[in-house]
């Protein structure tokens, strides 16, 4: 399977999904946009790492590893999102010390916030562009297109994070059965699901 070069065109907020965030990777050679639904926390990061002049005051966890890879003479090569099951993405850091090879597994929001701090590139393979990958429609209207992107890229995050999940199912279950439900997504490594119900509980 051949890899496609990716590269990173933005970060957009739902304005109808609180605490939704879409992150847009681009294929380099391609006009196709790669849309991954990611929590508040990683889009921060990831934003704070696009914009080379933002600086916390402490390390964030990102910045953290960082410094604990850069202190251990470990590198981050390159990050590969490298499955799609049931709308989650899979991705992998491709990690060197002492010129020896390791695979790493990451969630993808992770493994990007790593790829920036690192200069590495992101890859995806061809299969996951073709099933995922979307053409987004620039509206002539808006300069540059950002207004537009970001109109129909909240539609996409509505319908990823309604897809297959009513959307009052939470709504009505007691925050004992939340806590469990919590536990079991957690468990089954769905971060989408659990950042639902975690949103869920937060409003109680």
């Amino acid at each position: 399977m051949s890899l496609v070069r990716l590269n990173i065109k933005g970060i957009s907020y739902s304005q109808t999904q609180n605490g939704a965030y879409a992150l847009i990777l681009n294929e380099i050679d391609g006009d196709r946009k790669l849309p991954i639904v990611i929590g508040a926390f990683e889009a921060q990061s990831i934003a704070i790492a696009l914009e080379k002049e933002i600086r916390p005051p402490r390390p964030l966890t990102h910045d953290l590893f960082k410094n604990f890879a850069d202190r251990f003479e470990i590198v981050v090569k390159q990050v590969i999102i490298h499955k799609l099951v049931d709308g989650v993405f899979y991705s992998s850091l491709i990690c060197e010390r002492d010129k020896v090879e390791e695979i790493i597994d990451a969630r993808t929001s992770d493994a990007i916030a790593l790829a920036l701090r690192f200069n590495a590139p992101i890859f995806t393979y061809k299969n996951i562009l073709d099933k995922a990958g979307i053409y987004l429609k620039i509206d002539p209207k808006t300069e540059g297109g950002s207004e537009g992107d970001s109109v129909l890229v909240d539609d996409f995050i509505a319908e990823e994070l309604e897809s297959g999940t009513p959307k009052d199912i939470y709504k009505n279950k007691t925050l004992d059965e939340l806590h469990t439900l919590l536990g079991e997504a957690v468990a089954s490594e769905d971060y989408e699901k659990a950042a639902k119900i975690r949103d869920e509980i937060s409003k109680r």
